[in-house]
């Protein structure tokens, strides 16, 4: 089994804001693979399980808001006794040009909350992530930038950027990480 889970904020004020592209992503990918999140919450989170070419995959939207996500995504991986090499995680990355996608293998949590939470839940950082560039912001705080909405004129980008990010996540479970980063890390 594979666990694939998409960052965000519940809610109709978070919804297309640049903070809830994890969510975002993993709708599409969800709907391209006709996989279907239950109404019911499970591990804090709107679930979708199903099997996606032939292997088990669970998706996870966790609904503990972005600062809290690792209280879903710690109990569903010990739950479902998932090696850590086969979780991704889907969240945005102001430090990354509007559009930019980075797929990494492990690492830190680069300061964004939603890993932050994880790793520490976890007690490691030996799981797959995507990281999709949101754009950053000339303004110290980036709350607002990050809670705010994307502008009329990048929404071709922004649509392009997702069904990209669900292309990714598609490579990543069929080939691996080695061949997802391969075709998505480029500019």
């Amino acid at each position: 089994m594979k666990i694939i889970v998409g960052l965000g904020n519940p809610g109709l004020r978070y919804k297309a804001t640049r903070h809830n592209v994890g969510f975002e992503a993993i709708d599409r990918f969800a709907k391209a693979n006709r996989l279907r999140f239950k109404a019911r919450r499970y591990f804090d989170s709107w679930m979708a399980e199903g099997k996606f070419k032939g292997e088990s995959v669970l998706l996870l939207k966790p609904l503990t808001y972005m600062n809290r996500s690792g209280v879903a995504v710690a109990p569903a991986v010990a739950n479902k006794e998932v090696n850590l090499s086969d979780l991704l995680v889907v969240c945005d990355d102001v430090n990354l040009e509007l559009g930019q996608l980075r797929l990494r293998a492990q690492g830190s949590a680069g300061g964004h909350n939603g890993l932050i939470s994880i790793i520490e839940r976890l007690g490691n950082e030996a799981f797959s992530r995507l990281r999709i560039g949101v754009g950053g912001s000339e303004k110290e705080d980036l709350t607002g930038h990050v809670l705010g909405r994307f502008k009329r004129q990048e929404n071709k980008v922004v649509d392009d950027m997702l069904q990209r990010a669900a292309d990714c996540i598609e490579v990543w479970f069929e080939d691996g990480i080695k061949e997802a980063m391969n075709r998505f890390n480029k500019k």
